[in-house]
């Protein structure tokens, strides 16, 4: 089972459920926990390989990892711990993580935050990832991923983020760092599948006003999908929750007590 972290809250009965991006790990939440458990039930993952979730002896034998084996690892934690129904909080490809999960067990779902979503590839991003596969088993995997993080979070106000992710990636193998790699093969048609279709589930996507690769899509998708609210935060780059936590933590909060 994946490694996780509760905070309890003594009164609420909510639950609001933490899923980071790849290369990074429970840690990224560190700005969030001390405002969040003081309203909710704090749930907080460590997605396979990452983190305190290490590799285990079967996951050799995976030759591929998926988008559906990974939700089902979120689910096993969620089912393992009795939780009928959470808010969901992600990050980067996180945020496709509980779109997923939401798609299989939308009773889960109460409501989902996510924060420098991925909802399409754009033509610089489709480049990035082709140029990754390209170089992914001759070039060494951090000066890959220092080079994706470098082109995600360009400006000198994402330099946290960018050491942040950076140095958790260092914690991956190299192998763990190519399976994850190559879940893009199946990102597109997942990605294309959530744009057409609609989940009746409160979302509000929370974007940086500099997350250049992301953020004009995620315009596109709310001015289509009723079920969805954005807000931008400026000055912010594509991890908003750890450029401007106090602004991320005071919308998101204010966004769960709302509904």
């Amino acid at each position: 089972m994946l490694n996780y972290y509760l905070y309890p809250h003594t009164t609420s009965k909510e639950w609001v459920t933490f899923v980071h991006g790849a290369g990074g790990s429970s840690s990224i939440w560190y700005k969030q926990i001390r405002d969040f458990k003081k309203h909710f039930n704090v749930l907080i993952l460590d997605l396979r390989g990452h983190g305190n979730s290490k590799p285990k002896l079967k996951d050799t034998f995976k030759a591929k990892y998926t988008f559906d084996s990974i939700t089902a690892d979120i689910e096993e934690v969620i089912d393992f711990l009795k939780i009928k129904k959470s808010h969901f909080v992600g990050i980067s490809l996180g945020t496709i993580l509980i779109r997923n999960l939401a798609e299989k067990r939308p009773t889960l779902v109460k409501s989902m935050i996510m924060g420098g979503a991925i909802i399409k590839m754009n033509f610089r991003s489709q480049v990035l990832m082709k140029v990754g596969n390209i170089f992914k088993s001759v070039v060494p995997y951090m000066l890959l991923y220092k080079l994706f993080a470098f082109i995600i979070m360009p400006k000198k106000n994402h330099k946290k983020s960018r050491l942040l992710f950076v140095n958790e990636a260092k914690k991956l193998y190299q192998k763990e760092f190519l399976r994850w790699f190559k879940l893009t093969s199946e990102i597109n048609p997942l990605l294309r599948f959530f744009r057409a279709k609609e989940i009746k589930i409160p979302t509000l996507y929370v974007m940086g006003s500099e997350d250049h690769l992301f953020l004009p899509s995620i315009k596109n998708i709310v001015a289509k999908h009723v079920s969805s609210s954005l807000y931008v935060i400026e000055n912010c780059g594509h991890v908003v929750n750890v450029d401007q936590p106090e602004t991320f933590n005071s919308k998101t909060i204010s966004f769960i007590t709302s509904l």
